[in-house]
């Protein structure tokens, strides 16, 4: 599709335009894979230097969240598709990823992972529609 623009974010320097830094709620940590703190040792590409964001293990047992900027309404020719790729290693962690659009009070959980394929990369990719401004 023409006029597509993609967002990288590799969270190198800081966090990403996406994810604003005051919305980094507590037990969130950018990290790498020589942290000292266990795994993952490396992300996704194998990079033991490459940084990434990382739940501390004193949060185990509560939640805590990320939250994007404010995007735009999607339509035909705009579409917005969020990839991401993930680690989920505790034994009661769930991954989940939730819309929630500015004339609603309510969040809707769209997406949600727990317990398969732990203790490895994993990829995802959210294809998102919404006739209004929103935040995920």
């Amino acid at each position: 599709n023409s006029g597509s623009s993609w967002d990288k974010c590799d969270f190198e320097t800081n966090l990403c335009k996406a994810l604003p830094e005051f919305n980094l709620q507590p037990g969130w940590i950018r990290r790498n894979g020589q942290s000292g703190m266990g795994p993952p040792y490396s992300d996704h590409n194998g990079n033991e230097s490459a940084y990434f964001l990382s739940l501390s293990s004193e949060m185990q047992s509560s939640s805590s969240s990320l939250r994007t900027n404010v995007f735009l309404p999607t339509d035909e020719e705009h579409v917005c598709q969020i990839r991401f790729h993930y680690w989920v290693s505790q034994m009661s962690g769930t991954l989940m990823v939730w819309l929630q659009k500015h004339s609603e009070d309510t969040v809707t959980n769209i997406w949600q992972v727990s317990g398969e394929l732990r203790n490895q990369w994993n990829v995802n990719t959210i294809t998102i529609n919404s006739t209004e401004n929103y935040e995920v």
